[in-house]
C-alpha cells in the first residue's frame, strides 16, 4: 500500500508541473542532443583523417605536425609504412583457407618435425663422403654471424629482458609482451640452430670428427629438435592459455600488479584454477627447454673458447 500512495503522488506531481518547466527542459534535452551530434561528427572526421594499421590509429602528419624531421624520423616514418603494408598483406593472407590449414592444425607441426629429424640425418650422412672442404670466408662470417645472434638472443631474452619487464610492467602488460615474442624467439632460434649445424658440419667431415666434435654436433642437434619442437607443439598452446587468462583476469579486474601474481576473487573459481595449472605446466615445460638449448649453446662456446688461436 505504501508503495502505490508514493507512486500515486509522484505522478500527480509530475502532472502538475508547469508547461514552463516541461518547456525548458525539453529545450536542454535538444540542447544536449545537439551537442552530442557535433562530437559525434568531428569524432567521425577525425577518425576518417587518421589511418589505421593493425587495429592501431596512427596519427597523420596533419594532425600532429612534427616540429623537425630528421633522417632517423624519416626512416622510422618509411619503416612504420613498411610494416603496415607487410600486415595488411598478412590480415588478408590470414583470411584464406591455406592459413587456416596451416596454423589451425597440427599436421603441418608434424611434417614440418618430420622434414627436420629428416635432414638432420641427411646432413650427417652427406659428412660420410666428404674429405676435404675449401674454407671460405664468406661461410666463417654466416656461421659465425648465426651462431652470435643466436647466443645472445638466448642471454638477452633469458636473463635480461624476461626478468626485468616482469618486474617493471604490469602483469597483463608482460603477458601481451610474451605473446609477441614467444613465437618469434623460438622460431628464430631454430633457423639459427640449422644454420649453424649445417655449416659446422659442412666444414667438418665425419672422417674428421672425434669425441670433441661428436659432442659439438650432437648438442647443436638436440638444441636445433628443442627449439623447433617447443615453436611447433608447445608455444601455440601458450598462447591460446595467456590470451584466455587475460580475458577471465580482465573481467574480473585484477591483473595489473608488477612482479607477483595475485588472482584475487579468481582464486576460488576452479575454471581459471585449471586454466592457471595449466599454463603454469605448459610454460615450466617451455623454461626447461629454453635452458637445455641454451647448455647446449654453452657447450659450443667452449668448444669454440679453445680453438680460437688469435687472441
Amino acid at each position: 500500500m505504501c508503495l502505490r500512495k508514493v507512486y500515486q503522488r509522484s505522478k500527480i506531481n509530475e502532472e502538475t508541473v508547469s508547461p514552463v518547466v516541461q518547456d525548458s527542459k525539453k529545450q536542454h534535452l535538444q540542447k544536449l542532443r545537439k551537442q552530442k551530434r557535433k562530437a559525434i561528427q568531428e569524432y567521425k572526421k577525425r577518425e576518417v583523417s587518421t589511418p589505421v594499421c593493425n587495429n592501431v590509429k596512427i596519427p597523420t602528419s596533419e594532425v600532429y605536425a612534427p616540429i623537425y624531421k630528421d633522417i632517423l624520423t624519416v626512416a622510422t616514418e618509411k619503416h612504420r609504412d613498411m610494416i603496415c603494408a607487410f600486415y595488411n598483406l598478412l590480415e588478408k593472407f590470414q583470411q584464406t583457407k591455406t592459413y587456416r590449414i596451416l596454423f589451425h592444425t597440427t599436421q603441418p607441426a608434424h611434417m614440418l618435425m618430420i622434414v627436420a629429424v629428416t635432414s638432420t640425418f641427411m646432413i650427417i650422412n652427406q659428412a660420410k663422403n666428404k674429405t676435404d672442404i675449401p674454407r671460405s670466408p664468406m661461410m666463417s662470417l654466416i656461421y659465425l654471424s648465426a651462431f652470435m645472434m643466436h647466443f645472445g638472443a638466448q642471454m638477452w631474452m633469458t636473463f635480461v629482458s624476461g626478468l626485468s619487464l616482469y618486474f617493471s610492467i604490469p602483469r597483463h602488460t608482460f603477458g601481451e609482451v610474451q605473446q609477441v615474442l614467444f613465437p618469434r624467439y623460438f622460431g628464430l632460434n631454430s633457423f639459427l640452430s640449422l644454420v649453424t649445424l649445417v655449416i659446422f658440419v659442412k666444414l667438418h667431415p665425419l672422417c674428421t670428427w672425434d669425441t670433441h666434435l661428436t659432442i659439438q654436433v650432437g648438442a647443436m642437434i638436440i638444441c636445433f629438435l628443442l627449439e623447433l619442437l617447443i615453436r611447433l607443439y608447445l608455444a601455440p598452446p601458450l598462447l591460446s592459455l595467456i590470451a584466455a587468462k587475460l580475458a577471465m583476469e580482465k573481467a574480473a579486474g585484477v591483473g595489473m600488479e608488477v612482479g607477483r601474481h595475485d588472482p584475487g576473487p579468481l582464486a576460488k573459481c576452479p575454471h581459471y584454477v585449471k586454466i592457471h595449472k595449466a599454463f603454469r605446466k605448459v610454460h615450466m615445460t617451455i623454461a626447461i627447454g629454453n635452458l637445455m638449448s641454451i647448455a647446449c649453446t654453452i657447450v659450443h662456446v667452449l668448444y669454440l673458447a679453445n680453438k680460437i688461436c688469435v687472441l
